[in-house]
């Protein structure tokens, strides 16, 4: 029986929790801006009527918007843990708004994907910031008993609004077409959110976001703490044992997430004619999308009973398990079955994050906490990357390759071993 006192008992207790109303719209509108942009710009790159791309293209398409901030992102994060964090989310919302211009300009004039693609990733790179200090800021703003709960809200709130930011960009590349031109007026409708994100971060009173003073802050000059971002994002995760197993399962998760976003974007571009690439293959790509959000949607709202009733540690075994068998379903490369699958795994993998952010965010002293999601950040899409890269390098060009299904298989398999002798409780 469903208890609808539930909703409302959240909502009340919401109610109470101003900031944290506030971070949470800071972050629907940052994420609905993020999922414009995303799709808008692989509607402009992948499936233009004008431009083509392969295994390869995809894969480096991939590589140029998310490496570079991937290995530079946990330097740039120890300024989470030493500026003000309002003050880092002004900053890096303005980042956005300029660069969200300058690529909807080179759009316009039909520049080539290099150009396109340098501009698009610092785009990404403040998103990336703008996100990790949200997710390292949420302890500041709700008491310690609800992180787990107000976690699940926002990370529920956030992928609802990235869904429908990248399936609003139909819309308009319905009217203007899906050349060029139709992308950059994409483009640029994302100023509204980004600029509505720059004003949101503004509302924030000083220091309310962290980080605040602690035993564990990092001394010394700015160059010396960001020179040292990694070492010390790094040193801080391997010493917390339920931190560096689940995001070694979620490392796992991302890596199979890659080959399976690679096997289904070559498989739907396989097609004879631009119309049906730039068509029916977007909406094929934009639906496995979808499907693998929703999964994940609903394991966000199930969270907090999920992790209540089994405790972080086995309900992440559990999800790896689960994603294990799921994968291998997806053998025969149907894409019916693939969508399906992708709603499996997008649910089993999104618990694992949970898991994983609650551990960031409960294990995790405030004055290192910026560090450590930056390198959260950086394994998630360097694990994407680097598993989409090796699988660009033995796909044929119509995808069909079943041997690649069970190599995510067996990540998912490993990904489960590492974390159930990682973060066992017997070894906290």
């Amino acid at each position: 029986m469903v208890d609808v006192a539930a909703p409302i008992a959240l909502w009340r207790s919401m109610r109470g929790m101003t900031e944290f109303r506030r971070l949470l719209e800071l972050r629907a509108v940052s994420q609905f801006g993020d999922g414009l942009f995303q799709a808008g710009l692989a509607g402009g790159l992948l499936f233009s009527t004008e431009r083509a791309a392969g295994p390869w293209a995809i894969a480096g398409s991939f590589a140029v918007l998310y490496l570079p901030y991937s290995l530079l992102g946990p330097f740039a994060g120890a300024l989470l843990d030493r500026w003000d964090r309002r003050l880092v989310m002004i900053g890096a919302n303005l980042g956005r708004l300029l660069l969200v211009i300058l690529t909807g300009v080179l759009l316009a004039f039909g520049v080539g994907d290099v150009a396109v693609l340098f501009a698009a990733l610092i785009v990404n790179g403040f998103t990336r910031f703008v996100s990790s200090g949200l997710s390292a800021s949420l302890p500041d703003v709700v008491p310690p008993e609800k992180v787990v709960t107000m976690n699940s809200v926002a990370t529920a709130t956030g992928a609802l609004a990235a869904f429908l930011g990248a399936n609003f960009m139909l819309l308009p590349r319905w009217v203007f077409g899906a050349n060029d031109t139709g992308a950059s007026v994409i483009i640029f409708i994302v100023l509204a959110p980004v600029a509505l994100a720059l004003w949101l971060s503004v509302r924030f009173g000083p220091h309310v976001l962290g980080p605040h003073e602690s035993k564990r802050t990092i001394h010394g000059s700015v160059a010396y703490a960001v020179s040292t971002g990694w070492v010390h994002g790094a040193r801080t995760v391997a010493a917390v044992p339920t931190v560096a197993g689940t995001l070694a399962g979620l490392a796992a998760h991302r890596m199979a997430f890659g080959i399976n976003t690679l096997l289904v974007l070559v498989i739907v571009r396989h097609t004879d004619t631009p119309t049906q690439v730039a068509g029916l293959g977007l909406g094929t790509a934009v639906v496995f999308l979808a499907a693998t959000g929703s999964g994940a949607f609903l394991a966000t709202v199930a969270a907090p009973a999920v992790i209540a009733r089994f405790g972080r540690y086995a309900a992440a075994n559990g999800a790896l398990a689960f994603a294990t068998v799921a994968q291998l379903a997806a053998i025969g490369l149907q894409l019916p079955v693939m969508l399906t699958c992708g709603f499996l795994l997008g649910a089993a993998g999104q618990l694992v994050k949970l898991c994983a952010d609650s551990a960031m965010q409960l294990d995790i002293d405030d004055a290192l906490r910026g560090h450590v999601f930056t390198v959260q950040d950086a394994l998630f899409w360097i694990s994407f990357i680097a598993a989409s890269t090796v699988a660009a390098a033995v796909i044929p060009p119509n995808g069909h390759t079943p041997g690649l299904v069970v190599a995510g298989s067996l990540l998912y398999l490993a990904g489960l071993g590492i974390h159930a002798r990682a973060a066992s409780p017997r070894r906290t």
